[in-house]
């Protein structure tokens, strides 16, 4: 990946990723997170894996993150993005919608 495309991917992450590492590893271990998302043959969901993946990217150095690392973050970027576009009308705070967004590292109510 170029450095103009990393520079890129690494704002739009850090701008849409606003839990904390320990913050986001917090709400990993709870039960409102492994609920939330889409779970293959009854495993942890896809969002709960990026999140503990994420936790990873945020704790490294910037000199340390790999091109796959990248390639996660431009997914993560993605996927909120989509994600926030189907925001549920009236209080979102207790839903799956924001859980799963929380799985990723967003927190909608931050």
């Amino acid at each position: 990946m170029a450095g103009d495309e990393r520079k890129e991917t690494w704002d739009a992450f850090h701008e849409l990723v606003n839990m904390k590492p320990g913050e986001l590893e917090e709400w990993l271990a709870s039960d409102q997170s492994r609920d939330a998302g889409q779970h293959k043959d009854g495993g942890e969901s896809t969002g709960h894996a990026s999140g503990r993946r994420i936790v990873g990217i945020l704790r490294a150095a910037r000199g340390d993150l790999s091109d796959d690392d990248y390639q996660h973050m431009r997914k993560v970027v993605g996927y909120i993005r989509r994600h926030l576009a189907q925001r549920p009308a009236g209080d979102v705070r207790d839903t799956r919608w924001r859980h799963s967004l929380m799985n990723w590292g967003h927190d909608p109510l931050a």
